[in-house]
């Protein structure tokens, strides 16, 4: 879960993106005023970077071994290619139309209000079924040096979520530029796996190529959208850049390209020199290391993983508990959910709301043994469908016919394409989005009929 995006009214929500989307989880929130800003291309091409990469890294390259086999480097290069036109398109809309509400500002301006509410339900019910194999990443690390196996990991996972919702509880927020600063723990840690593992690696590895079928390739793509959540991101960002129009295209290309070399770097490095133990692997960042490095290294990598985990939940908590009051306050969630945060103190209801959700749907797929990706899968379905909606709003607000608005065409129909692969799961995704429009008509409905009634509220 990689990523961080806005949402109505300058919320901070998660993708991890995971991020998170993604994605995910690096702050992204403009720390440098509006219109105008002081953003450089150098600055924007890292805050995109910190939005994309996320918790998914340390586990995704098993998680899509494991389904496709060393056939899932097809998926890896298929997501890199397709970020170009969903980046470039939320680029284009972020230089035309720069505004700090993003992905949610675009489709209300697109398709009104309910179609804005369904994106803030995506992102709202996104976390509580994302954070769950967010702390389970993490407590696979930790169990892979302590030993204990499920167990550690359940313990650990429920510590992290118990712990991220205390921290917001009280107010406790990681800063934009400490989740900037998690992400480039990240990326050295990649570079340096990377470095020290490849060589160990042999092109024997690469067969049978596709062990579990063709068709699985689609499912491992459906997976490492959690990897690749977050490009919304761009937009958002739009307005703190010194010349939008200029710099946002720029600073997005070379954001691509770096997550892209990242991203099937490791994901190349990982079936080359674990061969088939890349599928099992619950901790493969610690097991390439200690291939070279030794035992130790597990260590080092444990802590890493809990400390970018504990961050990108914390961005997952803050932003989807304040994007709960936000909607609440618009009417488009219980207007309970927001009491106490017009005053400026931290969304408690919601925060709980999040946290217990949370700890739900970790119960359930511990209890039911579930493993991560049935749990990604919704996550991911969610960020697809605000792909969907965003790429479908960029159609309606770019020149029509324009090379922006051709790239928006192919981007849609590639997330579309996306949210079909991610199957029965995608289910959760369209049924969230179906009661925020049920309850957004039902709550514009109630004025009307209190005020033909004769009620005064």
């Amino acid at each position: 879960m990689a990523s961080t995006a806005r949402a109505p009214h300058s919320t901070t929500v998660p993708r991890g993106s995971s991020g998170s989307s993604g994605s995910s989880g690096s702050s992204v929130s403009g720390e440098s005023g509006g219109i105008g800003g002081s953003l450089t291309v150098p600055q924007g091409a890292a805050l995109s970077v910190g939005a994309v990469l996320g918790t998914g890294v340390i586990t995704l390259p098993a998680l899509a071994a494991d389904v496709a086999g060393p056939a899932s480097l097809v998926a890896w290069a298929a997501l890199v290619v397709l970020s170009v036109p969903l980046a470039s398109t939320f680029a284009a809309l972020g230089a035309r139309h720069p505004d700090r509400g993003g992905v949610s500002t675009y489709v209300r301006q697109a398709f009104g209000e309910r179609a804005a509410a369904a994106v803030g339900w995506c992102f709202y019910w996104a976390v509580p079924v994302g954070a769950p194999p967010a702390s389970m990443m993490a407590g696979g690390y930790v169990a892979n040096v302590v030993g204990g196996g499920r167990t550690t990991t359940a313990v650990v996972a429920a510590a992290l979520v118990l712990g991220t919702g205390a921290m917001n509880l009280v107010g406790l927020r990681f800063s934009g530029r400490a989740q900037l600063a998690l992400a480039s723990v990240l990326a050295l840690l990649m570079l340096a796996t990377m470095a020290v593992a490849l060589p160990h690696g042999t092109t024997a590895s690469l067969t049978p190529f596709a062990p579990h079928g063709w068709a699985a390739v689609g499912t491992a793509a459906a997976v490492l959208v959690w990897g690749f959540a977050g490009w919304e991101a761009v937009a958002s960002l739009a307005g703190d850049y010194r010349h939008p129009g200029r710099d946002v295209p720029r600073s997005t290309a070379v954001a691509v390209g770096v997550v892209g070399v990242l991203y099937l770097g490791l994901a190349a490095t990982s079936i080359l020199v674990l061969g088939p133990a890349a599928g099992r692997s619950r901790a493969p960042l610690s097991d390439l290391l200690a291939l070279t490095l030794g035992e130790q290294a597990r260590v080092v990598t444990a802590v890493v993983a809990v400390l970018l985990t504990v961050g990108a939940m914390n961005a997952y908590f803050a932003g989807g508990s304040r994007l709960g009051a936000a909607l609440a306050r618009d009417g488009a969630l219980p207007a309970w959910l927001a009491r106490g945060h017009e005053a400026g103190e931290v969304p408690r209801r919601s925060v709980l709301v999040v946290t217990a959700s949370s700890l739900v749907s970790l119960t359930v797929a511990v209890v039911l043994d579930l493993g991560l990706a049935p749990l990604m899968l919704l996550a991911t379905g969610c960020f697809t469908l605000v792909y969907v909606l965003g790429t479908a709003a960029a159609l309606r607000l770019l020149p029509r016919g324009s090379g922006v608005w051709w790239t928006a065409l192919v981007a849609n129909a590639s997330v579309c394409a996306l949210l079909v692969l991610n199957g029965v799961h995608a289910l959760w995704a369209l049924g969230v989005a179906a009661l925020a429009l049920l309850y957004r008509s039902g709550a514009a409905r109630q004025p009307r009929l209190a005020q033909r009634s004769g009620v005064v509220r």
